[in-house]
């Protein structure tokens, strides 16, 4: 069974830092891209970034390009966003979510491309 177990959101003043995890279970993380969207009060959800785990590479959307970091740690089947320069218009819950894909590369253009989802993890940031 295919799951995935996003943490690590909270509280955090404007320009300071965040970082979340999602941990992923009962599929093979090599073969699955990880993306994280994030939904803001009032507002549909949209993707933000995502790495292809096969090769690594990664995409981000511009409203989190240069502030917003995504790694992989394959032996402990992990997704980590690291956060940084946070606005106050990044408050959202966040979830990661994940497809097997077989091409280099991954996108979060659509989310029905991705499969499963976490239960997310809800981020403030105050002004």
């Amino acid at each position: 069974e295919v799951q995935l177990q996003a943490s690590g959101g909270g509280l955090v003043q404007a320009g300071g830092s965040l970082r979340l995890s999602c941990s992923a279970s009962g599929f093979n993380f090599d073969e699955y891209d990880i993306g994280w969207f994030r939904q803001a009060p009032g507002s549909e959800r949209e993707g933000v970034l995502c790495i292809n785990n096969s090769d690594g590479s990664t995409y981000y959307a511009d409203s989190v390009k240069g502030r917003f970091t995504i790694s992989r740690d394959k032996p402990k089947n992990t997704v980590t966003l690291q956060m940084n320069s946070l606005k106050p218009e990044d408050t959202a819950i966040y979830y990661c979510a994940t497809h097997e894909n077989w091409l280099p590369g991954c996108m979060v253009g659509a989310e029905d491309d991705y499969a499963y989802w976490g239960q997310g993890t809800l981020v403030t940031v105050s002004s």
